[in-house]
This record gives C-alpha cells, structure tokens and sequence, in this order.
C-alpha cells in the first residue's frame, strides 16, 4: 500500500526538522509533511556532536543575514517553539567570537567588518592595546588587529534546538519515521516518490535531501546529480585549566586553532589541513592533533594554559562542501519539486532557522519572501561559480 504526503524530508535533524516546523507554520501551506530520520536518537549526528555557536562574522552578505537571523530566532524560539505552553530551554552565551590577527590578516579583517557593519552586525575592531585592555590573558605577539562580537555571537545547545523543532514541529501535525530514504522514483523533471528501508513506498508532491553529509551525497547521487559535499571528520577537545576569564568569547588564533569556556572546563579545536583532511566516516579522536598543534599554540596564545589537563574529546562530521565552502540550499539541479539542504561546512546549527525557513517558503510559495537565499543554490556548482567566503574555521 502507498502512502501519500505532500513533503518527504529526508533527515530529520537540525536542518530537516526546522524546514518541517516552517512548512507546519507557514501560512497558507496545510498539507502533510513527513520526515525520515535512520536515527532519532541522533547520537552521532552533526547537530548533537557540534559545537553550536552563531556568529555574523563572515564576508559574505549572505551568511552575514542568515547569521543575523539566526541568533534573533534563537532569542525568540522559546516563544516560537513552545508547545502547550511550555517553552524549551534553550540558553543562549553571547560572549561574542574574538578573530585574532597577523599584519597579513588585519586588512582582511577590515574589509569583512565593512562588509559586517554594513548589514548591521555589531562587530568591534580591537586593535592592541584596546585588545589588552579587554582581554588581557591573551598573549599579543605577533596580533596586528582583532575583531570582536559585542552581541549576537556566542554558543547554544544544538541538540536542544533540534529536539524543540522537532517537538514543535509534531505539535503541527508533522510525521517523524524512524527509518531511511533508500530509492527515490522520478518521472522527468519531478520526483513522485520514494522507498524506505523497510519497504514502504511513499508518494509525494515535493522531496527535500536534508540527510547530513554522507547522507545527503547519496540522494543526490539516486536522482543523477554529483554535489561536491563530503564528510570530514573534526575533533573536539576538552580541557581543564585553572585559570577562569571572566566573559571569555570564542577566540580563534591565528594558527586557526579556537577556544572558548564551557563551563568549568573549555572546548578547543582546529581545522586540519587539506593534505591531512581525507574523507571519512568513523568517529575515532586525533589525539596527536592536540599534542603535536593544538596545546602549542594554546599555550602560546594563553600563557595560563601551559600548564591544563586534556579531560575527554569527541569526533563528529562536518558536511564539507569542497567547492566552496559554503551552503548548497534551494531546488536540486533541474528537478522541479525536489529540494536541497546540504554542505553546510560546520555553519549548519546556526543557519538551520533562516534555511527552514527559506526552504518552506520555497517549497509552499515557490519563492523565497522573508530572506534571500539564492546565493547558496545549486546553480552555482553547475555554473562553476564559487561563493568566496573569507572567513571559514
């Protein structure tokens, strides 16, 4: 027996179930939506395992508006989201990220905090002394410029975000399956349907690829279409220190390795270079990335963490996109009603409110109405047009 829904998402974590929570909300919209997830416990999916923070600090107008939107929405989602009157906890750290400089980096930093200032994200330039004075555990050597987010930068619970569009998101009348998208049926230019893993056939009006990074590939590879999205593997460090900053932000270094508190402890990571990024799909810690990188240029930047105690670490997956770096979101390739939502590159928590959004409008009005998201769409690829983004960690 077929079943019939008028939107099947594949995937059902941050980016899948803010797209389903938007279609149930938008205005007009009305019809049944279902999402397939192969794992609702979603333990190693990237919105359980990232870090989860927003930032407007990027070059690109686009990311700068999607950023700007998304911690908006993450002040007002317990609002949004609540379901019989009762609101998720969803805390927000606005400590800000704190970009370190060399002299070769400072006129990049300046030409990002114009393109920042112009869309109205409340980014400081910090230059040394100024930078002494506001955060002066920070050894200065070798830093030209920093820039600073005085607000709306910081760090949330992404699996708390998940969860609450998810409940939010069944509160409307939306199908959670706990099974997996493994054939999808087209007819020309517009899918009809898709098989589960379980053997069920489920017709459908639209289709939306939200499956993460391996995940996403392989659908897309099912309706004849090579998106440049990976899975790279990213390792997450925590340490303990003695030293306590008060307000510490998210400090990325200018070797590229980051840092910021989380409670009595701290996160810290990098990303590895391209030759030592290969693609993968297991979840083992890269001990050697803190001994042999990381815990140098900690503590050289920090000189309070020479001496700390590395406490536990996690691996978890970025849905890389190698092309550019940047989100791949709209309609795939020449399809009509089939949709994607991938290559996020670590950016997908903060950008799944603006990119459900988009997608629901997209999908219920055929155009995108409260942002603009054209610059991520799979055109690009197809055309050989990058989205140069500056400002990627």
């Amino acid at each position: 027996m077929t079943e019939t829904y008028d939107v099947v998402i594949a995937g059902g974590a941050a980016m899948g179930s803010s797209t389903a929570y938007h279609l149930a909300a938008q205005s007009g919209f009305g019809g049944r939506v279902l999402v397939v997830e192969k794992d609702m416990s979603y333990a190693k999916a990237a919105s359980a395992l990232s870090l989860s923070s927003v930032r407007q600090q990027f070059s690109c107008p686009v990311n700068i508006r999607v950023g700007l939107y998304g911690v908006d929405f993450l002040k007002r989602a317990p609002e949004l989201l609540a379901v019989d009157g009762e609101a998720p906890d969803l805390p927000l750290r606005e400590n800000g990220y704190l970009y370190l400089a060399g002299e070769t980096g400072a006129p990049i930093l300046r030409l990002n905090h114009a393109a920042q200032a112009r869309e109205g994200a409340d980014i400081a330039l910090l230059e040394p002394p100024a930078l002494a004075a506001r955060f002066p555990f920070l050894n200065l050597d070798g830093i030209a410029l920093a820039a600073w987010g005085r607000r709306g930068e910081g760090w949330f619970d992404g699996y708390a975000l998940t969860q609450a569009f998810r409940r939010k998101a069944r509160s409307l009348g939306v199908v959670y399956r706990q099974d997996e998208v493994v054939a999808i049926e087209r007819q020309g230019a517009r899918v009809t349907g898709v098989t589960l893993a379980s053997g069920a056939r489920i017709a459908c009006g639209a289709f939306v690829d939200a499956a993460g990074a391996s995940g996403a590939l392989k659908l897309a590879r099912g309706l004849g279409v090579e998106i440049p999205v990976r899975s790279r593997k990213r390792c997450v460090f925590v340490f303990e220190a003695k030293a306590r900053f008060a307000d510490c932000p998210l400090v990325v270094d200018t070797s590229g390795v980051y840092f910021r508190p989380e409670g009595r402890t701290y996160l810290c990571g990098f990303a590895p270079p391209e030759a030592d990024d290969p693609d993968c799909d297991d979840f083992d810690v890269v001990w050697s990335q803190f001994d042999d990188f990381i815990w140098p240029a900690l503590a050289h930047r920090v000189p309070d963490f020479e001496a700390l105690r590395v406490a536990r670490a996690w691996a978890g997956h970025y849905d890389l996109n190698v092309f550019d770096h940047n989100a791949i979101v709209g309609r795939l390739a020449e399809y009509e009603n089939a949709y994607l939502a991938a290559g996020f590159s670590g950016h997908g928590m903060q950008q799944s409110p603006a990119v459900g959004r988009g997608l629901a409008e997209l999908i219920a009005l055929g155009r995108y109405v409260s942002l603009d998201l054209s610059d991520f769409s799979f055109a690009r690829i197809a055309e050989g047009r990058p989205l140069i983004e500056r400002n990627v960690i």
